[in-house]
């Protein structure tokens, strides 16, 4: 499999490591910051570049026939248009906050608990996540999915960084150095809480869920999350 790899920061460099070690070619790697145009050649393209950059760098592989895998966030303003252009050209687009295995776990672990929690209004929910300094979004792609994922369980609405808002759950953002991913999830009353918790250890994990993405999605056609991944392929 033929790959370019749209941003090659820390992350893009444990993807091209990946790959190799599971026989794959790297064709293309370009900067986190770059547009590339030209992609003769490639069988799918994973992006990890910059919010400004990641729309410009998804387009341009779609309206070339190039299916992407996607983990950048903070770009999502322009997610219809990418699902209408992968549509349009028939070119299947796969976007994860969290390409780790562990995550989409606790994924699912977050609507289960939702579920259950949704008629004990004496707990208020909270998310904090934790994240090296290098990331630009806040709160993480991870974080916000977490949120929406409890509103459509419960009576919970919007996420607002300010507290003691009513059915709004509380957000807290930090960064900090050599931090990969850590979510915190938690149900809180006056006499106790409940919580669940996702530390990453490095970005290994995020970039090994990346690249079996990248080889599930070859000769599908359609709009996918990673859920789509964990359910059919033997990981």
């Amino acid at each position: 499999m033929n790959i370019a790899i749209l941003g090659y920061g820390k992350m893009g460099k444990e993807i091209e490591q990946i790959s190799t070690e599971r026989g794959h070619k790297i064709i293309y790697k370009i900067d986190k910051d770059s547009i590339i145009q030209d992609l003769n050649g490639v069988d799918v393209a994973i992006n990890f570049s910059t919010p400004q950059s990641a729309f410009k760098n998804i387009s341009n592989a779609l309206n070339n026939s190039i299916p992407v895998i996607c983990g950048t966030t903070g770009w999502l303003d322009n997610y219809n248009e990418v699902v209408k252009l992968s549509n349009k050209t028939n070119t299947s687009f796969l976007y994860s906050s969290n390409f780790s295995l562990g995550v989409n776990l606790f994924f699912e672990l977050n609507k289960k608990l939702a579920s259950i929690m949704k008629n004990h209004n004496q707990y208020k929910v909270s998310i904090e996540e934790i994240h090296h300094i290098e990331k630009l979004d806040k709160p993480s792609g991870t974080a916000i999915k977490i949120a929406e994922d409890i509103f459509e369980k419960s009576g919970y609405k919007k996420w607002s960084f300010i507290e003691d808002e009513e059915n709004v759950i509380k957000m807290t953002s930090r960064r900090t150095n050599n931090i990969p991913g850590t979510h915190v999830l938690k149900y809180s009353s006056e006499i106790d809480s409940i919580e669940i918790k996702h530390t990453a250890k490095n970005r290994k994990g995020f970039a090994m869920g990346a690249v079996i993405a990248a080889e599930w999605i070859i000769n599908k056609k359609g709009v996918f999350e990673m859920e789509d991944v964990i359910n059919d392929f033997k990981i």
